[in-house]
């Protein structure tokens, strides 16, 4: 199992079966807080489904297609991250993530998307792109691009359907050697 510490009350964990219980509680207490951008809650209506979406993110990494990380604050689950296949040829990937309504505005978004991208660019998988997209109206998953220095590419239209609407998705992205710029003037400042 790997682990990612980010702070001394955060960290990331890679997620297993044994967090499928608690994955679910945190899903099933912020279905309406998550609805509004998420669109697979009306396939997560018990713990089975929840465990089963942790075995799929076990074979993607046994497949080199990534990690699911849960992100854990003060000993319980506050959401996850993880990405959506890496794509070897142009080594790039895209990171998807969520957060419950009670762990927002602590930071740990920003801390666990920042330490994602740590291990996408610095360790062996040597990426050179990663993207995440939001809902243009979803301004918090936004923020989180933004405040780490990616640059918005554009605009997808009617990108996603989420229950009985289409949304628009905002794609941001950041290069290698932006991301090792960003790390260089931090280090500079420290």
């Amino acid at each position: 199992m790997r682990r990612i510490q980010m702070t001394e009350h955060s960290l990331l964990k890679q997620l297993e079966p044994a967090d499928a219980k608690e994955m679910f509680w945190l899903t099933d207490t912020n279905r309406s807080y998550l609805r509004q951008w998420l669109p697979w809650l009306d396939y997560t209506k018990r713990v089975e489904d929840t465990e089963q979406f942790i075995r799929m993110t076990m074979n993607q990494y046994s497949n080199n297609q990534g990690i699911h990380y849960g992100i854990w604050y003060k000993g319980r689950l506050a959401g996850t991250i993880g990405v959506h296949n890496i794509d070897w040829i142009n080594k790039k990937t895209a990171i998807g993530y969520w957060l419950g309504a009670q762990f927002q505005g602590k930071g740990l978004m920003t801390n666990a998307v920042s330490a994602y991208m740590d291990h996408l660019i610095f360790t062996s998988w040597g990426l050179e792109k990663v993207t995440i997209q939001a809902a243009t109206e979803n301004y918090r998953s936004r923020a989180i691009p933004e405040r780490l220095g990616f640059h918005l590419e554009g605009v997808l239209r009617r990108n996603e359907f989420l229950y009985d609407h289409f949304v628009d998705h905002a794609v941001y992205s950041l290069l290698r050697s932006e991301w090792e710029e960003i790390h260089r003037r931090k280090k500079m400042l420290d």
